[in-house]
C-alpha cells in the first residue's frame, strides 16, 4: 500500500531478529527521527551534484521530496527508497555546456532521457526482468558506470583542484579519514562532514592568510578572490519558491545525456534487490515499477528546472543499520526536504561552496563511480580473456577519460562519455553477433545484487548496500549518478538487516 501503516511490535524497536517492513512504522515520533535521519543522508550528494551541473541545488532538494513521494505511490509502497540527485548526468552536463547549452537545454536533455528511462521501466515491467541482462550485460553495464566515472577526471583537474588545491587537498583527507575511522551512521555522510569541514577551512583561511589568487571560473583566468563569499546569502530571502525555468530540446544535448539512463537502470536495478535482500522479500515484480518511477521523477523534476534524480544507496545504509524500512519514514524526510527547499537563504548558503572544497570532494565521488564499475565485472566474473569483452570496453573508456571529440557535422560532436558509451554498447553487440559464444561464465546484474547507487547517487547522483556507507552519490551521477550501488551479503538466518550490517554509500 502508499499509505497506511500499522505499528511495529510495541513502536520502539524492531523485535529482536526482525526488521520493520515498508508496510510498518514504529511510534511517530520514532518516525519522524528516522525520516530526519534519511534527509541527513541523502543531503550531501543531492546540494553538491547541482552546483557541479550548474542547477539549483535549492529546487533540487525541493524537487527531490516531490520525486520522492511521487516514487512511493507508483511503487505501492513496497520499495522504501528516497530519490535523491543522480551523478550519473554530470558528465553529460559538462559536455552539455562546454558546447554552449544553457541550462534549459541541460534540463532539456535530462527531461528526455527522464522519459526514455520511464520507457524503459515499463518494458521491465511488461517483458520481465529478463530482458535488462540481454541489452546491459554486466561487461556493458560495468563499462558504462566506469566511463561515467572516470571520464569525469578532467573536471576535477581543469575546474576544481586548481582554484584551491590545499584545501581541496585537505578536504579530501579530511573525507578519507572519516571514511576509514567511523563507522555506521557518521561514515556514512562523511562527504556532507567533509563539504562543512572544507567550508569552514576556506573561511578560516579568507580571515587569516586573505585572499587567494587562483582560477576563477568565471573569468576562465587567475585573479584575487575571497575563497567563500556570503554576498549572495545575504540578499537572498528566508521563505520563496526556488528558481524555476523550462527546458529546452535539442537533439545533440539529448544524445549526450542518454548514456546515463544505461546507468540508472542498473542502480534501480539494484537498490530493488538490495532491500528484498534484507527484508526477505521477493521485489523482483517491483523492478519495472522502480525503474518507471525513477524516470518519471526524473522528468518531473526537469520540468521545472532541477536536477535528474536516482533511488540512494546511502539510504539503503540507514536502513540496514536501523532495520527500519518503513516508507512511513521517507514521506517524512521528503517533506522534510520540500521545505528546505522553501528557503531560498539555504540555498544561497549551499551555492556558496568553494570550488576548492568541491575539488575535494568530486575526486573522491567520481573515482568511486569509476570503480564501481570495475566491482560490477568482478561479482559478474566478467571475462576479459575474451576480446570480445576487452576490445570495445577498452576503447570506450578511453575515448571518455581523454576525452576524445569525434565531429559528426559543424554542429554535432560526439564525445567524452557519450562516444564511449556508443562504442561499448554498438560495439560489444555487433561483435557478439559475428563470434557468438555460451555466456556461461557471466553472472547477469540481477545474481550479482548490483545496486549502482548515486555516484551519486549522483546518483551520480552513486556505494553498495552491505558496506558501510560513504555518503558520496550515486555515484551512484550518481555518479551519474548517487547517484544513487553493488552486492548485498544475505544477512544471517534469523537475523536480516541486522544493525551491526554497515550502511552503503551511493
Amino acid at each position: 500500500m502508499a499509505v497506511g501503516w500499522k505499528v511495529h511490535g510495541d513502536g520502539k524497536s524492531p523485535a529482536p531478529g526482525q526488521v520493520v517492513r515498508p508496510d510498518e512504522r514504529l511510534s511517530w515520533p520514532r518516525t519522524a527521527g528516522l525520516g530526519a535521519q534519511h534527509v541527513i543522508a541523502m543531503f550531501g550528494a543531492t546540494f553538491v551534484f547541482p552546483i557541479i551541473m550548474g542547477l539549483d541545488p535549492n529546487l533540487a532538494v525541493m524537487m527531490s521530496g516531490v520525486a520522492t513521494i511521487v516514487f512511493l505511490l507508483i511503487t505501492r509502497g513496497k520499495v522504501p527508497s528516497y530519490l535523491g540527485t543522480s551523478a550519473s548526468f554530470v558528465g553529460a552536463v559538462v559536455a552539455i555546456r562546454a558546447a554552449g547549452g544553457t541550462s534549459a537545454t541541460v534540463t532539456g536533455a535530462i527531461l528526455v532521457a527522464g522519459l526514455v528511462l520511464a520507457a524503459a521501466g515499463l518494458a521491465v515491467h511488461f517483458l520481465g526482468t529478463d530482458v535488462i541482462h540481454k541489452v546491459f550485460p554486466p561487461v556493458v553495464t560495468g563499462a558504462v558506470v566506469m566511463l561515467i566515472g572516470f571520464g569525469l577526471a578532467f573536471v576535477v583537474a581543469d575546474t576544481y583542484w586548481p582554484q584551491d588545491h590545499w584545501v581541496a587537498l585537505a578536504t579530501m583527507c579530511f573525507v578519507f579519514l572519516i571514511m576509514v575511522v567511523f563507522r555506521g551512521f557518521i561514515g556514512r555522510i562523511a562527504i556532507l562532514l567533509g563539504l562543512v569541514f572544507g567550508f569552514v577551512l576556506s573561511w578560516i583561511l579568507d580571515l587569516t592568510a586573505g585572499p587567494i589568487t587562483s582560477l576563477v571560473p568565471a573569468l576562465a583566468k587567475a585573479a584575487p578572490h575571497d575563497r567563500v563569499s556570503f554576498d549572495g546569502v545575504s540578499d537572498a530571502d528566508w521563505v520563496g519558491l526556488p528558481e524555476m525555468h523550462a527546458p529546452d530540446l535539442k537533439m545533440s544535448a539529448i544524445l549526450l545525456a542518454l548514456p546515463a539512463v544505461i546507468a540508472l537502470i542498473a542502480e534501480n536495478t539494484g537498490h530493488v534487490k538490495a532491500v528484498g535482500v534484507m527484508t526477505r522479500t521477493d521485489l523482483d515484480p517491483v523492478i519495472g515499477r522502480a525503474v518507471f518511477a525513477d524516470g518519471v521523477g526524473t522528468a518531473l523534476t526537469s520540468s521545472v528546472g532541477g536536477s535528474p534524480t536516482t533511488t540512494y544507496a546511502e539510504n539503503i545504509g540507514v536502513m540496514a543499520a536501523t532495520r527500519v524500512y518503513s516508507t512511513a519514514a521517507y514521506y517524512i524526510a521528503a517533506a522534510v526536504a520540500i521545505l528546505f527547499g522553501l528557503c531560498p537563504k539555504f540555498g544561497a548558503l549551499v551555492a556558496a561552496t568553494p570550488g576548492g572544497v568541491l575539488g575535494g570532494i568530486t575526486v573522491i565521488l567520481y573515482g568511486m563511480i569509476g570503480l564501481l564499475g570495475a566491482k560490477i565485472w568482478i561479482e559478474s566474473r566478467v571475462d576479459f580473456a575474451d576480446p570480445v569483452n576487452m576490445v570495445p570496453v577498452a576503447a570506450g573508456v578511453i575515448l571518455a577519460i581523454g576525452p576524445v571529440d569525434h565531429k559528426i557535422t559543424d554542429d554535432f560532436v560526439l564525445s567524452g562519455i557519450a562516444l564511449g558509451t556508443i562504442v561499448v554498447l554498438a560495439g560489444y553487440h555487433a561483435l557478439r553477433a559475428i563470434a557468438p559464444r555460451a555466456d556461461a561464465g557471466e553472472v547477469s546484474l540481477g545474481e550479482a545484487g548490483f545496486d549502482a547507487g548515486g555516484p551519486g547517487k549522483t546518483g551520480l547522483d552513486e556505494a553498495e548496500a552491505g558496506e558501510r556507507a560513504t555518503g558520496g552519490p550515486g555515484a551512484r551521477e550518481e555518479v551519474a549518478g548517487e547517484p544513487a550501488t553493488s552486492a548485498v551479503p544475505d544477512p544471517p538466518p534469523g537475523r536480516p538487516g541486522d544493525d551491526k550490517t554497515p550502511g552503503s554509500g551511493g
